[in-house]
C-alpha cells in the first residue's frame, strides 16, 4: 500500500489526466485552455482532442508545423497556441467564439523528444471538462428552440399527411371506374 501512495504523490500527470478540470465558457467568447509540460522535456509537438468526435484532433502541432489535414473541422481558423514556441511548456489552447457543440472534454498531451530523434513519448498532461452556458441578461435560447422544433415538427406530420391523403384519394378515384365496366 505504502508503494502506492508514494507513486501517486511522485507522478502528478497521473492525477492530473484522472481528474478533469471543469471550466465553464460564456457562447460566444474566446477562452484559453490552460495547459504546462514539465520544464525538463523538450517538446516535439502538441495534441489537443475531444474524443468524442472524428476526427478527434482539436489542435494538431509536430515538430514546429501545425497539421491541418488530421483537424477537427469545426475547429479550423478558431483555435491557436498561446505561445507557439511552446516556452517553458506553455501548450495552452485559446478557443474563439465558443459555441454550445464546444462543450465537451478536451485533453491535451504533448510529444517529448528523446535523445535520439526516434525516442519519443506521447504523454497526457491535462483533461478540462468545458461547459458552455449562456451570458448573463440574455434569453434563455433551449425554450425559443424547443417551441420551434415542436412547430416544425407539427407543421411537417400535417404536410406528410397531406399528401398520404392525397395519394390514397387518388388511387380510389383510379380504381372506382375500373370496378363500373362490364366483363
Amino acid at each position: 500500500m505504502v508503494p502506492f501512495l508514494i507513486f501517486l504523490f511522485l507522478d502528478q500527470r497521473f492525477i492530473a489526466a484522472q481528474d478533469p478540470k471543469a471550466i465553464t465558457a460564456e457562447l460566444g467568447q474566446d477562452i484559453t485552455l490552460k495547459c504546462r509540460a514539465p520544464n525538463n522535456n523538450i517538446l516535439a509537438g502538441v495534441e489537443w482532442s475531444r474524443p468524442d468526435l472524428e476526427p478527434e484532433y482539436v489542435l494538431l502541432l509536430r515538430d514546429g508545423h501545425f497539421i491541418p489535414e488530421d483537424q477537427q473541422p469545426s475547429f479550423k481558423n478558431r483555435v491557436d497556441l498561446q505561445d507557439k514556441q511552446m516556452k517553458g511548456g506553455d501548450v495552452s489552447l485559446i478557443l474563439k467564439n465558443v459555441t454550445d457543440a464546444d462543450a465537451g472534454t478536451y485533453e491535451c498531451r504533448v510529444l517529448t523528444q528523446g535523445e535520439k530523434r526516434r525516442k519519443r513519448a506521447v504523454e497526457t498532461i491535462r483533461v478540462i471538462k468545458l461547459s458552455v452556458v449562456d451570458p448573463p441578461g440574455q434569453p434563455e435560447r433551449s425554450v425559443g428552440l424547443k417551441v420551434g422544433m415542436s412547430v416544425l415538427a407539427v407543421v411537417l406530420v400535417a404536410v406528410v399527411g397531406f399528401f398520404i391523403y392525397k395519394k390514397h384519394s387518388m388511387q380510389r378515384y383510379q380504381a372506382a371506374p375500373a370496378q363500373l365496366q362490364p366483363v
